[in-house]
């Protein structure tokens, strides 16, 4: 490790430098993709510098999962670990800074990824960060203290680091609604501005073939009248599961109406997988109080041509999804 100590002049020099990263990172951006990842990087990089650390890691806590996961790390990649695990855990559970020394001998400290790197950890200062509502969301690490064998300083280095881990947070919440926004929450497969967006930056780039599959509960008004609401929310979350059992990229496109993205798959292949889901949900029950409740679907395919806009590509899958429910249901329609 270094053991330079920088003068204020030349620490300002620094952060003054960061930000101006920052700044033109957010000002230049032209690809209308989201770049808090990098955000996140630099102020990972920022919070290293202020407290004069080896290195600095920015975490985020998936409460429904139960999992830490970085979003930005130095010197290693994405690590994640479960939430009641490690000294960033600990911060998290006991809402303070936590700061140890000596963490070979602290047992919360988890040295599994000191083994698998060969890196010396010899002292750690973790902050916990919340949104504006006070709820925390993520922890902000700092590994090694450059300039002082005796390591980080509980009162000072704590001061420091609380201006990048102010920021972050505010970013990671940002973050963190822009994700929820575009997830449906009953059956927690994205929504229709999740599919846009997910188009922009990763489908509308992709390597042809892709295809898309549209696909709507049968008759699902009857199982409302019949059953109630509270049951048709009930067939549309085990609907969502077999959608993303079968293909991960499922969307709830609006009502009892899905749509697929299939990457790599030309029209046979999509009719392949509809015909999977088309089975498979037929063959499936879904048991809600004391009823179990069978349904079907129908599906509409269409091999993306990149020369449309995706609206015009959704409207041929669409027009064939009619298709499929004019001529009797349950049934794939690719032409």
């Amino acid at each position: 490790m270094t053991s330079k100590k920088f003068s204020a002049e030349e620490m300002l020099n620094k952060i003054f430098t960061i930000m101006q990263t920052l700044y033109d990172e957010m000002r230049l951006n032209q690809s209308g993709q989201s770049t808090h990842l990098k955000v996140f990087e630099i102020f990972a990089e920022l919070g290293r510098t202020l407290v004069g650390a080896d290195r600095a890691s920015f975490w985020r806590w998936d409460k429904r999962a139960h999992l830490l996961m970085t979003t930005a790390a130095t010197g290693t990649e994405q690590i994640i670990i479960s939430d009641k695990s490690g000294l960033v855990g600990q911060a998290l559970a006991e809402n303070r800074a936590i700061l140890t020394n000596d963490p070979y001998n602290n047992p919360n400290f988890n040295a599994a990824v000191d083994k698998k790197t060969g890196y010396l950890t010899k002292s750690i200062l973790v902050m916990p960060v919340s949104n504006c509502h006070g709820e925390i969301i993520g922890a902000y690490q700092v590994i090694n203290k450059l300039d002082d064998d005796a390591g980080f300083d509980e009162i000072e280095d704590t001061k420091r680091l609380s201006i990048a881990a102010f920021i972050c947070g505010m970013a990671l919440e940002s973050d963190m609604f822009l994700a929820d926004s575009q997830r449906d929450k009953l059956t927690e497969l994205k929504n229709r501005f999740g599919f846009h967006s997910d188009y922009q930056t990763k489908y509308r780039q992709a390597t042809p073939p892709t295809s898309l599959i549209i696909c709507d509960i049968d008759f699902f008004k009857k199982v409302n009248d019949t059953y109630g609401h509270n049951a048709g929310d009930a067939v549309l979350i085990h609907v969502a599961k077999i959608l993303s059992t079968i293909s991960g990229n499922a969307y709830r496109w609006g009502g009892e109406e899905f749509i697929i993205v299939l990457e790599g798959a030309n029209i046979s292949g999509a009719a392949f997988t509809a015909e999977q889901i088309r089975q498979a949900v037929m063959n499936s029950v879904c048991k809600f109080e004391d009823k179990e409740i069978r349904v079907t679907m129908s599906f509409g395919c269409a091999e993306i041509n990149s020369a449309l806009s995706i609206e015009d590509n959704i409207k041929i899958a669409d027009a064939r999804l009619y298709r499929a429910k004019e001529t009797g249901r349950n049934r794939v329609v690719t032409s």
